[in-house]
């Protein structure tokens, strides 16, 4: 959460101070005539006590100005004290800097991934998008939880994500994806409705507990709506329909340290001497042993196993299988 200028005891000892100096300064201007720069002098060997004498000697009223203006500055300087030990020994001072430090860390991001909790789903998120080294900023509520991610490094918002501000203080406005993990359907509904109304152009994931929750994620904006439960039952079932072809399935999307065997190819990173040319042209099994066994096409129709002369045309995109090895050569050449 931002501090609040008039709420933080920091800014309110800096108000004081400057006030004083000011009060100061202007009152040896009009009570003494004194230039600036002279008024200013006279200020701060007054309220810092230093011991240094007058320019020249006092009227009762600037002798009785000069006495208030050093209780003044004492119970001022007094309170600095305390407020500054105050925030070191709470550790908000440290907590102050750590903010502002992921601030502008956020603020540099664009086209990253905002995560919305840090539970099970959330763990499992954050561990995908690290292994394929996307940035990505995590907004959790719990402040333990928030403190073991400043542990491992994670860039994280200790926060409400259904509260604007929030997902605002995550980089909304500029983040490419949102996943939102939160244990309530409730919730993460209305994080999907935050978002549509914050950045129309973010893709949003959200996970849902019951059924019923789905078509209302859908309608409020959600770009896929993941049933972690129905999954985790249907993929039981299917060990004992299918066992052998879900064990090679698991085998082709196990992550390890930086990659998987599958991978996706935007068209439009490709180089443009490839543009509206075919599979055959692209070559991509010669180029690094990888295969072509998908092909998504600008409205997002599906093609499996598409034949060589189907066109690399713009926005489109490839999936591609292959080994760890011929996965990095991919990565390396596109």
């Amino acid at each position: 959460m931002r501090i609040n200028v008039l709420e933080s005891k920091i800014n309110k000892t800096l108000f004081l101070v400057v006030t004083i100096i000011s009060i100061g300064t202007i009152g040896y201007m009009l009570l003494s005539h004194y230039s600036f720069v002279d008024a200013l002098y006279m200020t701060v060997i007054t309220v810092t006590t230093v011991g240094f004498g007058e320019l020249r000697p006092f009227s009762p009223e600037e002798k009785i100005f000069t006495i208030f203006l050093i209780l003044t500055s004492i119970t001022v300087f007094g309170y600095a004290v305390s407020a500054f030990s105050e925030y070191l020994v709470s550790g908000r001072l440290f907590k102050h800097f750590k903010h502002r430090k992921v601030e502008k860390k956020i603020a540099n991001l664009k086209g990253h991934t905002i995560v919305c909790g840090y539970g099970r789903n959330g763990k499992q998120a954050i561990l995908k998008l690290t292994n394929y080294n996307k940035e990505f900023v995590v907004v959790e509520k719990n402040k333990e939880r928030t403190e073991t991610l400043d542990t491992l490094g994670v860039l994280n918002i200790n926060g409400d994500a259904t509260l604007d501000e929030t997902l605002q203080a995550a980089g909304i406005e500029k983040a490419a994806y949102l996943i939102t993990a939160l244990p309530s359907d409730a919730n993460n509904l209305f994080v999907v409705l935050t978002v549509s109304q914050l950045n129309k152009d973010c893709k949003v994931i959200s996970r849902a507990s019951n059924e019923s929750s789905y078509s209302k994620l859908k309608i409020a904006g959600a770009s896929n709506v993941i049933m972690p439960d129905k999954l985790g039952g249907d993929h039981m079932a299917s060990l004992v329909t299918t066992p052998d072809v879900i064990e090679f399935v698991d085998r082709l999307t196990i992550e390890g340290e930086t990659t998987a065997n599958l991978e996706e190819v935007a068209v439009n990173d490709l180089p443009g001497k490839y543009l509206n040319q075919t599979l055959l042209d692209l070559d991509l099994r010669r180029q690094t042993g990888c295969t072509v066994i998908g092909f998504i096409g600008p409205n997002k129709e599906y093609i499996i196993n598409p034949e060589s002369d189907c066109k690399l045309i713009e926005d489109s995109h490839l999936i591609v299988l292959g080994r760890r090895s011929q996965i990095l050569k991919l990565r390396e050449l596109f």
